[in-house]
């Protein structure tokens, strides 16, 4: 999964608050709709159209401003189309993720001759970490804000995330890890997002204070992986539903690291048919070696 789908994606799941977020206001009665326009049907796979009252807000998440056709181009295009179509006022934001290089001119118009559009960019490395760190929905967003102290904002969005519902924290947990990986080095993501959810996990508790009696190595490494495997049974559950008793069985003989492996590899899943793939490919690996 990309970066840019998997802002398409939340805001699909939370229409309402990403609608709120980029326009400043409160928003309600909001709709998500298709993102295939009917004039030279395209498929739009970082774009999300939302109707609001009266309105449509066209949402669109970009990790770099070069594409083709230009950005000022394609919004004027899906204007024209999305105008075209359901004759309401239209606002146009990009979301850029990452900040381009050093002298690169952000545009926010185009204009050729007597024609000129306009639209917002939204710079998310200039944004306030407060309103993302305050709303689950837009928690994987924070790692991208404004901070001084990287490591710190990390830290901060990690003790969010061990606050949420145990049901919503699998989730939001991956997708924040995910897009802190455009900013912040894969290590110390692991590192403080492991510690931080088994600090929270009663399971990892118990397995260590027994780990305390026995060797306080061997209690570690097997409150990670306890902690791992339920992490990934949960994860799994939501991404391809109930799972047989053979994949229980096989989900509890793999390594730490297998589990991490799996855990990234599950955002793409769609069936029980990809589990069973990855798997697949997992025993190809330890053929060969």
């Amino acid at each position: 999964m990309s970066f840019d789908n998997l802002c398409k994606l939340l805001s699909e799941k939370h229409p309402a608050t990403f609608a709120s977020w980029v326009l400043g206001t409160p928003q309600t009665s909001v709709k998500v709709l298709k993102t295939e326009l009917s004039i030279e049907p395209i498929r739009a796979d970082y774009v999300t159209f939302l109707q609001l009252q009266g309105r449509i807000l066209h949402l669109e998440f970009q990790t770099k401003l070069e594409s083709t056709p230009p950005l000022p181009l394609r919004m004027l295009d899906y204007w024209v189309r999305l105008y075209r179509l359901y004759r309401l006022p239209i606002t146009q934001v990009v979301v850029l993720l990452l900040p381009p290089a050093s002298g690169t001119v952000i545009e926010t118009v185009f204009s050729v001759e007597t024609t000129r559009h306009e639209y917002r960019v939204i710079q998310m490395w200039s944004e306030n970490p407060e309103s993302f760190l305050n709303d689950p929905a837009l928690l994987p967003l924070a790692p991208l804000a404004a901070t001084m102290q990287p490591q710190a904002l990390l830290q901060q969005i990690v003790e969010k995330v061990n606050q949420l519902e145990p049901r919503q924290r699998p989730e939001i947990s991956a997708y924040s890890q995910i897009l802190a990986g455009l900013k912040y080095n894969q290590d110390l993501i692991r590192q403080l997002f492991r510690e931080g959810m088994m600090r929270e996990s009663v399971i990892y508790q118990e397995i260590l204070a027994e780990g305390e009696q026995r060797g306080e190595q061997r209690g570690r490494e097997e409150g990670r992986k306890a902690e791992g495997q339920l992490l990934i049974l949960r994860q799994l559950a939501r991404r391809v539903g109930e799972l047989p008793q053979e994949v229980l069985d096989r989900i509890e003989t793999l390594s730490l690291e297998q589990l991490e492996n799996l855990g990234e590899a599950l955002l793409d899943f769609q069936a029980i048919a990809d589990l069973e793939t990855w798997f697949s490919t997992l025993d190809v690996g330890v053929k060969m070696t």
